[in-house]
């Protein structure tokens, strides 16, 4: 480590060797040590959470919320006979198809139910950080319910299903998005 001057303060700030031209002021330093707020959600298309991070190798849970989806199979979701509907054309009747697979609707709204909370997280300012760690469908389906807003508070993108990991084991097992930003990043 070498020392640079503060320039109004006057006082010797420790910078590190990989940065020798930074003149760092009392306000400048304490932006480099600055803890980000990183909200981490967990979550599986059917059981999620929400974590605090203010530093790496720190996580506490964020909001006193768990999210529960169904995990129901299919066929219980519509146990129901499918309707009958006539053909466009002639006199033949058919079973009613249902056009999407419920149990992909069931996520589609579990992700939704995650991302109002995150945009609600955004507009009381509780994160300046997210970083999203789902398996890949739900990862995508987060990702295209988010609003631009909430978008672009995204660092970093997980495609793991982490959910069952023992909270004690996940900084470790996120330490590296988890790092604070470079300065000016």
């Amino acid at each position: 480590m070498k020392s640079q001057t503060g320039i109004d303060a006057g006082l010797t700030l420790p910078v590190p060797a990989v940065l020798p031209d930074l003149h760092l002021d009392v306000e400048g330093a304490a932006m480099l040590r600055r803890k980000l707020k990183t909200w981490v959600v967990l979550a599986d298309g059917a059981r999620g959470q929400i974590l605090l991070s203010e530093g790496p190798g720190h996580l506490e849970t964020a909001r006193d919320q768990v999210f529960i989806g169904s995990r129901l199979p299919g066929r219980e979701i519509e146990a129901d006979r499918p309707g009958r509907t006539f053909d466009s054309a002639g006199e033949g009747r058919h079973a009613y198809v249902a056009p999407t697979d419920p149990r992909r609707k069931q996520k589609e709204e579990f992700a939704r139910a995650i991302a109002a909370v995150l945009e609600d997280g955004a507009d009381d300012g509780s994160y300046e950080r997210l970083v999203l760690v789902a398996p890949p469908k739900t990862l995508g389906d987060l990702r295209a319910l988010l609003s631009k807003r909430v978008a672009r508070c995204v660092s970093s993108e997980v495609p793991k299903n982490l959910i069952e990991v023992p909270m004690h084991e996940l900084p470790d097992r996120l330490r590296d998005v988890l790092k604070p930003p470079l300065p000016g990043t």
